[in-house]
């Protein structure tokens, strides 16, 4: 996929910002540094985060390589993955975002992610095994639709099979050898 310069540089920055402002609360997060009132303030940002892209998404659909470039494609895609509080949100950027990788326009990687958390907040088994649970002593795939095909299924959308991704997701996040643990419940992705 060959990018010229993106089409809209105004948006790119915004989604950038918004998303890189959000990952750096979701580190303190699953580090256990932050208190209620700060836990609030991320749920805030998050809200606010899928407002900005749900306008984008109603003015331009959704925003790929062409429209605010690679990074900011990226970081659009990061807010739509955690915009859990908004199931009917999630499905539909999901959408959107096939759509774009279906034009050469996102990353199909990117999708698969979306896809396996949009159904997984909505209640259903996700298909890639993208999405899986952090807790204090494991870490554990959320429920998987024919988890036997999953590697196949990983294998169309150029994920690596299902224990290389674990095995380095646990090299991550499993407890660091000077006693630091993860905390639990914190939803994370497996590439």
């Amino acid at each position: 996929m060959t990018i010229d310069a993106p089409q809209r540089p105004d948006l790119a920055r915004e989604l950038i910002a918004r998303a890189t402002e959000s990952a750096s609360h979701r580190a303190k997060r699953v580090r256990d540094q932050l208190d209620a009132v700060q836990l609030g303030q991320g749920r805030h940002t998050d809200h606010a985060n899928t407002n900005v892209l749900r306008r984008i998404l109603a003015d331009h659909g959704w925003p790929g390589h062409r429209l605010v470039g690679p990074d900011a494609a990226r970081a659009a895609w990061s807010i739509a993955l955690h915009s859990d509080d908004e199931p009917d949100f999630q499905r539909a950027a999901a959408t959107l975002l096939r759509r774009a990788v279906q034009v050469g326009d996102a990353l199909v990687q990117h999708w698969a992610h979306l896809h396996d958390r949009a159904l997984i907040t909505s209640g259903h088994d996700q298909e890639y095994g993208t999405q899986l649970l952090l807790c204090a002593d494991a870490i554990e795939l959320c429920p998987l639709r024919a988890p036997e095909g999953v590697d196949a299924r990983r294998a169309t959308v150029g994920l690596p099979p299902i224990a290389v991704a674990l095995k380095a997701v646990r090299r991550r996040y499993v407890p660091d050898g000077n006693g630091a643990e993860v905390p639990p419940v914190a939803l994370a992705g497996v590439a």
